[in-house]
């Protein structure tokens, strides 16, 4: 069976560069936080968001817990304003949509601020560079989501970005994502 959360790293490895900018847009409980500072290196810069108090204190937990390089800054605000925080080109942006896991499945992303993360994140990527949409249409808002960004993203231009979709076809519950590139 496939594993979509390495399956995922596998599509947005070749876009991290060592000393590059990425985001992780939905900080959670910071697994791709980690992930991209361990692979941004020493003399890269990861910026994580999210609006909970839990994913903030779990993500620096598990950042100290692995000794992660200290280049991360963990922001408690929506991704939407990534653009107040973030002044510089990324390599790579991560979006790992839904609920905190293991936290209030009542709070999750939400379409209208997602899409507005997401072409923001469009505005500071670097030619190169990628978005990883991981959607969880398992939940009603999950599954909106995912419809609206798979049609905005389809309207992008074709000769800017290239996007991709994976999706487990004879599983409509499961969770798939975008893979979204800058030419």
């Amino acid at each position: 069976m496939i594993d979509l959360i390495n399956v995922e790293k596998e599509f947005i490895l070749p876009h991290v560069k060592e000393g590059g900018v990425a985001v992780d847009f939905t900080m959670g409980n910071g697994h791709d936080t980690l992930w991209l500072s361990l692979h941004v290196g020493e003399l890269g810069k990861v910026y994580a968001f999210d609006i909970q108090k839990q994913a903030l204190e779990n993500t620096a937990a598990l950042l100290e817990r692995e000794n992660a390089p200290k280049n991360y800054t963990l922001i408690r605000a929506s991704h939407h304003l990534v653009k107040e925080y973030v002044n510089e080109k990324i390599c790579v942006g991560m979006f790992n949509l839904g609920y905190l896991p293991g936290g209030d499945k009542n709070i999750t992303t939400l379409r209208d601020t997602t899409l507005a993360a997401v072409f923001a994140a469009l505005d500071i990527l670097d030619n190169g560079g990628a978005l990883l949409i991981a959607v969880y249409p398992g939940h009603a808002e999950g599954a909106l989501e995912g419809d609206l960004i798979k049609e905005k993203l389809s309207a992008l231009n074709r000769k800017e970005f290239c996007v991709s979709s994976f999706r487990i076809i004879n599983s409509p519950a499961s969770p798939f994502f975008f893979l979204v590139e800058k030419k």
